[in-house]
């Protein structure tokens, strides 16, 4: 089978996308893969914020095309990058074992985040990353980043940044855990749904390629994301508010918690919902019915 994958091109993705195509040969040797190097309108758009070029989707929209059209046969996906409705046609056959789904800081001097002095500048282009750091410290500056993580670690000299918040994720694949000076707690900084999960996605009805990826499917990786996902299209993920969720499985039981926020981080909503590893689709809804009741649907009235 000669499969054609495509991704974006950064380093990140480039490394993500070849550590793919190995499982894929692994899962069968005679597998032939072309990375296929796409450029999506976030890639492009380097000089505005993500909120105002449309947020989620930005990423994979590009790239989803390309898989429609034929032009190529699987995309490698980060899936905290994916919006959480999927284009008619396409569908997510495997989604490969999680790595740390944790936030970490870089910063100057190596400074935790609970010993940042008072208007100290952290960078991010995430409004879920920004809002959940003012509701711990109101004090502290928010700077606009966007860039590959490189470019974002580059940014603490050069706009003399306290520091900047990153996925632990890329910066594991990347081989650069030296530089973080801490892992934020899941219980302070709640991560993006998907964050840290790689999926494969195809066009419906293309079973042969479908089988070969379902071999390296991950059961709890796809069952957390799902309940993830399942509560981002339930409040509607179009929207531009910061929206976080994490699922976990342990054992059979699925805990599924979740947030909506507004961006200046002054108001913030969270809440956790458990069940059955089955029912990862109906957590996600149960989760954003609780949310929307506790003030969510407000903050989406306000904001959206």
């Amino acid at each position: 089978m000669h499969i054609k994958v495509g991704t974006r091109g950064s380093k990140l993705a480039l490394t993500q996308t070849n550590y793919v195509v190995e499982a894929l040969k692994k899962a069968a040797p005679e597998t032939e893969a072309e990375i296929c190097v796409i450029k999506t309108s976030g890639d492009i758009m380097q000089d505005v914020s993500l909120a105002q070029i449309g947020g989620q989707g930005v990423f994979v929209k590009e790239i989803e095309e390309a898989l429609l059209a034929g032009s190529i046969d699987l995309a490698v996906h980060s899936m905290k990058d994916v919006p959480g409705e999927t284009p008619e046609g396409l569908t997510f056959a495997a989604l490969m074992p999680r790595e740390d789904a944790r936030d970490v800081l870089v910063s100057r001097g190596n400074v935790k985040m609970e010993f940042m002095p008072k208007g100290a500048k952290i960078g991010t282009g995430s409004l879920r990353r920004a809002a959940q750091i003012k509701a711990m410290l109101p004090d502290i500056n928010i700077f606009s980043l966007r860039g590959n993580i490189d470019t974002r670690l580059k940014k603490i000299e050069t706009e003399n940044l306290t520091g900047v918040i990153l996925a632990a994720a890329g910066m594991k694949r990347m081989g650069y855990l030296e530089k973080i000076t801490q892992y934020l707690p899941i219980e302070l900084m709640l991560p993006a749904v998907g964050q840290g999960a790689l999926g494969l996605q195809t066009r419906k009805g293309d079973t042969e390629l479908a089988e070969l990826c379902g071999k390296l499917n991950h059961q709890q990786t796809f069952a957390e994301v799902s309940a993830e996902r399942s509560y981002l299209r339930t409040l509607g993920g179009g929207c531009r508010l910061p929206i976080a969720a994490y699922g976990l499985l342990e054992g059979k039981r699925l805990t599924l918690e979740g947030l909506i926020a507004a961006p200046n981080g002054s108001e913030v909503i969270r809440d956790k919902v458990w069940g059955e590893i089955g029912a990862a689709e109906e957590l996600g809804k149960r989760l954003a019915d609780l949310i929307l009741e506790k003030g969510g649907r407000r903050l989406l009235e306000l904001m959206c």
